[in-house]
């Protein structure tokens, strides 16, 4: 692994622009040395050894370390979910989704013929459960009744809100949707795809840089605005992020029930799908540091604002903000599964990271 700190950059002392507005990145990040910002290098290479593969920490709207290549595209498997969520709000904002409530079988009428036996149950599925995975998509429960984390509702949602809400052809998507109203909008560098595998195969994965989905993550620390602008509301942004589901919240017995004939899933293959729970943290597609069913906190010694996209095996993939240090990361590629379940890797990481930040001297009285 080849470490880059920002030491190697030409120094920029300041977080702000000049005229003391905001930081912003144009076509390239601004950078400036941990030092400068505000946090140890020692600190933040040792996160990085932690962690593997490669990224990048931003501060004050700066890219203060990288390691690794973050130039590099690639795959963030479930860290994606966020940005559907992000077009589900952007669709409510531009008119063309009426609700989130709006019922998924308006747009997709084969959920209007599916479990006779269940009382057709997926007639009551709401854009809200898709994005919630409370759909039970596939499962026995009713809509909103359980948690169901599943490749094969995460693909509906992606075919229901990207083919059917925006209207597109996956061949068009990144052209239509993606660019235009987001990436095109914060700048990226390195061509973000939400075909990252091709039409055919898996569509609805993004493919995106750290540096790249860094940028992402700059937006909702910012509330949705980028430099003078706005992408998405302050509202929705709060809301996407700060909704999770209680820590009670029941998840699927995971007994199997009809689904589409030829329903593709978005990369797991085993039906019935179950892979998580939702731990008092899913909020929207996001992770936040909540606490669970048994009183335990998903990112133990990370700030309590912390809320993340985490992807494949233990998070080896995804971006993090934390609002209260004015902090993102983003990663992929870690070795983040070849550690222990506990402590929870992507919060290990994301407690190093915070250790990084340099404690202003005390003080003391005369």
């Amino acid at each position: 692994m080849v470490l880059v700190g920002m030491c190697a950059f030409q120094p920029m002392a300041k977080a702000k622009e000049e005229g003391g507005g905001e930081a912003w990145p144009g076509k390239t990040w601004g950078r400036e040395s941990p030092e400068a910002a505000g946090l140890s290098a020692a600190g933040l290479e040792e996160a990085a050894h932690y962690a593997g593969g490669r990224g990048c920490v931003i501060r004050h709207g700066k890219m203060v370390y990288s390691w690794g290549d973050p130039t590099q595209r690639e795959d963030v498997a479930s860290a994606c979910k966020p940005i559907l969520s992000f077009f589900v709000f952007k669709a409510l904002e531009t008119g063309r989704l009426p609700s989130v409530e709006a019922k998924a079988a308006v747009y997709e009428p084969r959920l209007n013929t599916l479990n006779a036996a269940l009382g057709y149950k997926d007639r009551e599925i709401t854009i809200r459960d898709l994005a919630n995975q409370t759909s039970c998509y596939g499962v026995s429960e009713r809509p909103g009744t359980a948690f169901d984390y599943s490749d094969w509702q995460i693909a509906l949602f992606c075919d229901v809100l990207f083919t059917k809400i925006y209207g597109v052809t996956w061949a068009t998507v990144d052209d239509q949707v993606l660019h235009p109203l987001l990436t095109d909008r914060l700048q990226c560098e390195d061509a973000p795809t939400l075909i990252a595998f091709g039409v055919k195969n898996r569509a609805g994965r993004l493919a995106i840089s750290p540096r790249d989905y860094a940028r992402f993550g700059l937006l909702y620390l910012r509330e949705g605005r980028w430099r003078d602008g706005r992408v998405l509301s302050a509202e929705h942004v709060r809301r996407l992020v700060g909704s999770p589901l209680p820590p009670n919240f029941p998840r699927t017995t995971a007994k199997a029930a009809e689904m589409i004939p030829g329903q593709r899933t978005h990369g797991a293959t085993v039906f019935p799908d179950d892979e998580d729970d939702p731990r008092g943290s899913y909020s929207w597609c996001w992770w936040t540091n909540g606490v669970d069913r048994n009183g335990h906190r998903l990112y133990p010694g990370a700030p309590t604002d912390i809320y993340a996209c985490l992807g494949h095996m233990n998070g080896r993939r995804g971006m993090a903000v934390l609002p209260s240090l004015d902090i993102v990361v983003a990663w992929n590629d870690t070795d983040f599964d070849k550690y222990p379940e506990s402590p929870y890797p992507p919060g290990e990481f994301f407690r190093r990271i915070a250790d990084s930040v340099q404690k202003a001297p005390q003080k003391t009285g005369s």
